[in-house]
C-alpha cells in the first residue's frame, strides 16, 4: 500500500526479499523506494510482514525496541498519513515517525502447518548416493 500522498508518483509492488529504503519524498510524505533516489514508490500491502534494519537508537529508546525488528505493514484510519507499522507489542508508528535511511526487506509469507491436508504417500526407503 502507498499513502496517498505518493498517488502522484510512479509506483509498483514490493517484491518478496527487496531490500528496501524508506525516503522522504518531495510531497513531503515518507514511503518505500528502492535506494534514494524518490522517482518511483513501492507499494507494500497491508499486512505484509518486513524485516526493519538499522532502526535508529532514538527509536530504539523511545519504543523499547532492537537495531533490527519484524514489524506488520498497517493502515492507520485517522490523521493525514495513513502508512504504518506495527512492532510486536501491538504498537503502530507512522511511517512519517521512522527515520529516513532505514531499510526494509519484505519476509516471505510462512505455511501454516495446521491447514496443510496431509497425503498418503507410499514410504521409500533410503537410497546412498555415494558408497
Amino acid at each position: 500500500m502507498c499513502d496517498y500522498s505518493l498517488e502522484a508518483y510512479q509506483s509498483r509492488p514490493a517484491e518478496v526479499g527487496e531490500k528496501l529504503t524508506l525516503e522522504r519524498f518531495p510531497s513531503g510524505s515518507m514511503g518505500f523506494a528502492t535506494g534514494p533516489g524518490c522517482d518511483l514508490a513501492i507499494c507494500i500491502p497491508a499486512d505484509t510482514t518486513l524485516r526493519l534494519e538499522g532502526i535508529s537508537e532514538t527509536v530504539q529508546k523511545a519504543l523499547g525496541v532492537g537495531a533490527v525488528e519484524e514489524v506488520v505493514m498497517t493502515r492507520l484510519d485517522s490523521g493525514t498519513y495513513k502508512d504504518a507499522v506495527r512492532f510486536s507489542d501491538g504498537t503502530e508508528v507512522l511511517l512519517q515517525r521512522l527515520d529516513r535511511g532505514l531499510t526494509a526487506v519484505m519476509v516471505p509469507a510462512t505455511v501454516e502447518l495446521i491447514d496443510i491436508e496431509p497425503v498418503d504417500v507410499a514410504p521409500r526407503r533410503a537410497v546412498l548416493e555415494f558408497a
